[in-house]
């Protein structure tokens, strides 16, 4: 029986305060843990990055623990407070990413200073009036038990 070695390649590139890692490949069950133990290794080595760029143009198939890994370094990033950049997606992470509605999580730009909120937890301003939010902003959450 023959063993192919993993089909990826990751190159990373440091600057002041920003990592690229450029992936060529797969990022499938055999290989996207490689993924992880490099951008965890970057994002706790450097405690000043402000950002890290997975590089994707070269990314060929993914699959569920390829996606898995992606939100896990979006999970790491965030926590270590560095902007994540999906830069270069090729069409099918793209369409991976909308079919898991993913998508916005890894593309959402975050107010300066402030902390990302996801829509499915935001409230659209054309989605409800003024007046109505301020009316639930007013009304209970739960039944009342006190009477």
């Amino acid at each position: 029986m023959t063993f192919l070695p993993p089909a990826l390649h990751l190159t990373t590139v440091e600057t002041r305060h920003a990592v690229r890692i450029e992936i060529t490949g797969d990022l499938d069950y055999d290989t996207a843990d490689l993924l992880l133990e490099e951008a965890t290794a970057r994002l706790s080595a450097r405690p000043g990055l402000e950002d890290l760029h997975l590089h994707c143009a070269g990314i060929g198939m993914v699959d569920s623990m390829g996606l898995s890994i992606l939100l896990m370094i979006g999970r790491r990033a965030n926590a270590a407070r560095v902007r994540l950049h999906l830069d270069d997606r090729p069409a099918q992470l793209d369409r991976l990413l909308g079919i898991t509605g993913t998508l916005e999580y890894f593309t959402a730009q975050p107010a300066t200073g402030a902390v990302a909120m996801h829509r499915d937890t935001a409230e659209s301003p054309t989605t409800a009036t003024a007046a109505e939010r301020r009316a639930r902003a007013g009304s209970p959450t739960r039944p009342d038990t006190t009477t």
